[in-house]
């Protein structure tokens, strides 16, 4: 795109094995009801047609690969579900049966139809859809380069949906949906209006790579992004997001083209979301938020994305019926937001019904640190203290608790403002992490789905230790010191926008308030239970990939947590209950 610089890495041959392609092979196929197209798979719920390796162009002359699947008895015009995404509609660079738990998709609950997070075209088909299956440019033999969302993906993701909402089959209505990247995506192809796309379902997907993603808090953590773009596929490149982050390190236009403009998109949507995502959670309620859709509906679960996304597929039909289809259905009576609250130690709270969200009932309060004690509480201590820890040392930390002499439910946005100092360096990287302990004090957390002789409960000595992909130990928030500037007029009482556009270094012995966002979070606590702010100088708990590289992280020397007196360092809660 004009004005932006693109650095690619190449990517694997579309022939590799581990990218399980079979080839590019247009035909038709069909598959008939009762079918199972994999070993142990759902068996297909109807008689399908699937037309393989259709090519489209683009406005640009590019040319990608899409499988189509239609129920093979339909005699009217289709609505249609579109899964636009990078790694292979069939066979893929990534599968469930890569994960630890298949992502807690067990293999009866899809055909196999399905490319890698997207809609399941044996379900779909079978409920009037068609599924399109879209090998984005550079993916296989699409042609082009692999591009990270962006501008141009939605540019690309504009023109498949207008040539699907033209073909003789379709009736015009087009939905985007899925999971991670596939959600992601949606949120641009969206703000380019696409006149056929008439509704939009993104499950977990963030809205702004530099923030929520890779540089989260101004600390740059390619390891994971890293992994997935090495197992790409294709005949071309893809962004080399690593490489343009380690050398534009602030925020310029090309990060700035990785946020999507939400108040273009005014489609009906169907947000999706938790509180356990790692990547994607803030940025799915950041999305929820932003978007001038006037008809739009957030749920929150407790679940994976995965395992949601193929267990609510019923709720999910609900609303494309509505929006594609015209039904009818009673759909634009479902509340608004429907939330799920964790209660780890007790009893999720799920699908209450809400207005909006933030919260309207929110009422933001603060607990203030007090080193001196390692407690927080309502009152701001009048005697400075401070806490030091060794951000080189695992087991080094401040840590400060409060115990609830009531039931206490939080929900929505927190962060804490921490003044901070510097020991031997002129910049910090802070980890914090908000934690539900019991009334001894034992650190407790959940799965995130239910795994094979598990119970939903992570044993109270073991949660630290635990994969964080599928465990929730607690809600998560990082910040370099040096980025701490923040724009007052977009900020609010828990979310400071940080603008990354500058650095800030710290003079010896300079003490700094640093505001630190920490990811949404709802949750309860009893009477009794307490809760936790840990702060250190390295991630917190289990490796959210583990074997992964880490953060590049600017620590050296010791790091110093005043509070007291005129370091009012305080943890900002949105009590609601």
């Amino acid at each position: 795109m004009s004005g932006i610089e693109f650095t690619f890495r190449k990517t694997r041959p579309a022939d590799h094995p581990k990218a399980r392609y079979p080839g590019l092979r247009p035909t038709q196929k069909r598959f008939s009801k009762g079918e199972q197209v994999a070993p142990g798979a759902l068996p297909l719920l109807c008689d399908i047609v699937m037309d393989q390796d259709v090519a489209v162009t683009l406005r640009d002359g590019k040319r990608i690969y899409v499988d189509i699947f239609r129920p093979a008895d339909h005699t009217q015009p289709l609505p249609t579900l579109v899964n636009w995404g990078p790694y292979g509609k069939q066979g893929g660079v990534i599968a469930f049966e890569d994960l630890p738990f298949r992502g807690g998709v067990t293999p009866g609950m899809v055909s196999g139809l399905e490319m890698f997070e997207g809609a399941d075209p044996a379900y779909w088909c079978a409920h009037g859809y068609a599924v399109v299956n879209v090998d984005a440019p550079g993916t296989m033999s699409s042609e082009g380069d692999i591009h990270c969302w962006g501008r141009q993906e939605g540019r690309d993701g504009h023109d498949l949906v207008e040539w699907v909402g033209a073909q003789s089959w379709s009736n015009g209505k087009v939905g985007l949906t899925g999971t991670s990247w596939l959600a992601i995506v949606q949120w641009f192809i969206a703000a380019e209006q696409p006149p056929h796309l008439a509704a939009i379902s993104p499950c977990e997907g963030w809205t702004d790579l530099y923030r929520t993603d890779v540089v989260r808090g101004g600390i740059p953590d390619f390891g994971f992004n890293d992994h997935m773009l090495s197992m790409f596929a294709g005949p071309g490149g893809v962004e080399d997001v690593p490489a343009i982050g380690r050398t534009d390190t602030l925020m310029n236009d090309y990060w700035r083209d990785k946020i999507p403009d939400l108040g273009k998109i005014e489609v009906p949507a169907y947000v999706i979301s938790s509180w356990t995502n790692l990547i994607h959670a803030i940025g799915t309620f950041n999305g929820w938020c932003g978007l001038a859709s006037a008809q739009k509906w957030l749920r929150v679960h407790n679940s994976h994305e995965w395992a949601h996304y193929y267990t609510e597929v019923d709720d999910l039909r609900r609303f494309f019926d509505r929006f594609l289809k015209g039904d009818q259905n009673g759909w634009d009576e479902t509340p608004p937001v429907r939330l799920a609250v964790l209660d780890p130690g007790g009893e999720d709270i799920l699908d209450r019904a809400e207005a909006d969200f933030p919260l309207p009932r929110t009422v933001y309060t603060p607990l203030y640190l007090d080193a001196a004690t390692g407690t927080m509480a309502a009152e701001a201590p009048a005697q400075a203290a401070f806490a030091e820890y060794d951000p080189a040392d695992k087991t080094s930390r401040a840590v400060f608790t409060h115990r609830f002499d009531r039931d206490t439910e939080i929900v929505g946005y927190l962060k804490a403002q921490l003044w901070v100092e510097a020991k031997e360096a002129d910049d910090l990287d802070l980890y914090v992490e908000v934690r539900k302990l019991d009334a001894d004090g034992r650190h407790l957390g959940c799965w995130t789905f239910l795994p094979p002789g598990k119970s939903r409960d992570v044993p109270p000595d073991n949660v630290e230790s635990q994969p964080g992909m599928f465990v929730f130990s607690g809600a998560k928030g990082m910040q370099r010191a040096s980025l701490r500037a923040v724009d007052p007029a977009l900020s609010g009482p828990a979310r400071p926008h940080h603008t990354y556009d500058r650095t800030q270094k710290l003079a010896p012995g300079e003490v700094v308030p640093v505001d630190v966002q920490i990811w949404p979070l709802g949750m309860r606590w009893s009477t009794g239970q307490q809760i936790q702010l840990v702060i250190a100088g390295q991630k917190l708990s289990g490796a959210e990939f583990p074997g992964l590289a880490g953060p590049d992280t600017v620590n050296r020397g010791r790091h110093v947590i005043h509070t007291g007196a005129e370091h009012g360092s305080y943890l900002m809660l949105p009590v609601t209950g």
